[in-house]
């Protein structure tokens, strides 16, 4: 997966020692991939129940995080518990406060969206009906990896110790149990690869046409076309 992966592994290890600073960073991100897709301030803020529940998970994060160990920060993972199950409840989204994720996160619809303790990107869309899961026996046991900017349709999920490379589209109604190259789109029960167009047209936001990372990927799908 290369630089992408490598980044996002960067990042996890960033985000354990996250400031206050950081996780408004992180959240501004996920607003501006909510106006990169047309939606309004005040309906990205007030109607957006996917941001509600950016909101709550940054948020909580970063409480429990700041705090060193001791009767502080358990009391804080009281609240955030608390905070993260009304807003489950409210959203129907489930994000784990200790999963790992990048910035830009993007939930253009709610309900049914259980992600797992696994790592996930930079700017990755993630619809409704959609499951992060672990699976596998023995070592082969864990949770997938979720690349930058990848595009998770509808109804998919994703299990097991895998990896969604950087830029791969993981097609609606998809079960996912292989890890999935970058640049790859993948459908069916199991998901194969049927191209490797990528996730391109499918990703909105502020500064991809600049985003090195980003154009690498695409002029090598070009070239591989």
């Amino acid at each position: 997966m290369g630089n992408g992966l490598d980044a996002v592994a960067g990042k996890a290890g960033v985000q354990r020692g996250w400031r206050p600073a950081r996780w408004w960073r992180l959240l501004y991100l996920d607003y501006r991939r909510y106006r990169a897709a047309g939606e309004s301030s005040l309906g990205t803020i007030f109607l957006a129940q996917g941001f509600w529940a950016s909101c709550v998970y940054r948020a909580s994060r970063a409480a429990v995080e700041s705090l060193p160990p001791g009767p502080l920060r358990a009391t804080a993972r009281v609240f955030a518990a608390a905070a993260q199950k009304l807003v489950e409840i409210a959203t129907g989204i489930c994000i784990p406060r200790n999963t790992e994720i990048g910035g830009g996160l993007y939930f253009p619809r709610f309900g049914s969206i259980i992600l797992s303790h696994g790592d996930i990107g930079r700017n990755c869309t993630i619809e409704q009906n959609v499951t992060l899961g672990m699976a596998g026996k023995g070592a082969n046991r864990g949770m997938p990896t979720i690349g930058n900017r990848v595009f998770i349709g509808a109804h998919s999920m994703i299990v097991g110790r895998i990896t969604i490379g950087d830029d791969a589209l993981v097609f609606p109604g998809s079960i996912v149990t292989r890890s999935v190259p970058p640049r790859a789109v993948v459908m069916g029960y199991p998901a194969r690869v049927i191209s490797m167009d990528g996730s391109f047209d499918w990703i909105a936001y502020d500064g991809m046409e600049d985003d090195p990372e980003r154009r690498e990927a695409l002029e090598q799908s070009r070239s591989s076309g």
